[in-house]
């Protein structure tokens, strides 16, 4: 690991300042992505600004009946809130299905919606990855592609988001506030908050350099059966080869995120207008325009069942 300095900010907007006025600063808070990123060379951040002090740790009701997610909310916290367990209960099995008990009691929600790609080529540092080193190319591409992408790739990466509860909150229609470095707030609709990876991979988010995330917004809940599906090699602890979170209604009606077949968490609110008609009709508009490889073909099947196990366990 690389020397670095360290301070702890007093407030959203000095963390923002910090991190904008030093170069390669980076925030800090549970770091379970961040420190391995770190021990291995992946990231070498200059400085750190520990954030855990800022008191963004609280679940709050709003104006419109929704929830407000602390940035610091632990996602242990989170998914046994019982707000959040009996009125978005996508949520709650989303962050249950994600990595361990251990790392879900230091994890923040903030730091979930940014934890970089699993791909393995990523955090192989003797294989050329554009998100780790711009230009580099792309050893995903011709390589073992089991986990990677299927749709919204580009030539230049095909990695996936491992972000279960990002899949979640993008069904969920959820909001990112945040504070910038001049001290204004900005809140990103979920569904403009993660960019494609195109040409500049390495380029995640939409956020600004120094922008600090303070919350996650909810709006008022949506009823419906709630289920997060995740298929994976191994029952725990394994990021997903897909995953379905769905919101169904008695009428039929929906909303669908996928996770582990995009660079981000994967939502067609347009192709949602076929769940009446069943799972087949909504994948082919879902998963319109994929391009899998020989190894991860078997997604694009995959989601399809997945889908349809869920429409009939809310039909039962």
């Amino acid at each position: 690991m690389k020397s670095f300095t360290y301070e702890r900010a007093k407030s959203p907007a000095e963390a923002a300042t910090a991190v904008a006025r030093t170069q390669g600063a980076k925030f800090i808070a549970g770091g379970t992505n961040l420190l391995d990123l770190m021990k291995l060379q992946i990231e070498t951040p200059a400085h750190l600004i520990d954030v855990n002090g800022l008191a963004l740790d609280k679940i709050e009701p709003t104006s419109d009946g929704g929830l407000r997610i602390g940035a610091l909310v632990r996602n242990t916290d989170l998914a046994a809130d019982p707000r959040v367990r009996q009125d978005y209960a996508l949520l709650s099995r989303a962050l249950l299905a994600g990595a361990s008990g251990q790392l879900r009691n230091k994890a923040t929600t903030a730091g979930n919606l940014l934890q970089r790609t699993r791909c393995p080529y990523f955090y192989d540092t003797n294989q050329p990855c554009n998100k780790r080193q711009p230009g580099s190319g792309c050893a995903a591409i011709g390589g073992i592609t089991r986990q990677h992408a299927v749709i919204g790739t580009s030539d230049a990466c095909i990695a996936t988001h491992p972000s279960d509860m990002a899949v979640a909150m993008r069904a969920l229609d959820a909001t990112v506030e945040t504070v910038r470095p001049d001290a204004a707030a900005r809140r990103i609709p979920i569904a403009e908050f993660y960019r494609l990876p195109g040409d500049t991979p390495q380029i995640e988010t939409v956020l600004q350099p120094g922008e600090l995330i303070t919350a996650v917004a909810l709006p008022k809940p949506v009823g419906g059966t709630h289920v997060y599906h995740k298929v994976r090699d191994r029952a725990s602890y394994a990021f997903a080869l897909i995953s379905v979170g769905a919101v169904v209604q008695r009428d039929g009606t929906g909303r669908v995120a996928l996770g582990g077949v995009a660079h981000m968490p994967w939502r067609v609110e347009a192709a949602e207008a076929a769940m009446p008609r069943g799972a087949k009709a909504v994948t082919a508009q879902l998963l319109a325009g994929a391009k899998p490889t020989h190894e991860n073909a078997f997604k694009l099947p995959l989601v399809e069942r997945t889908l349809g196990a869920i429409m009939a366990q809310a039909r039962s």
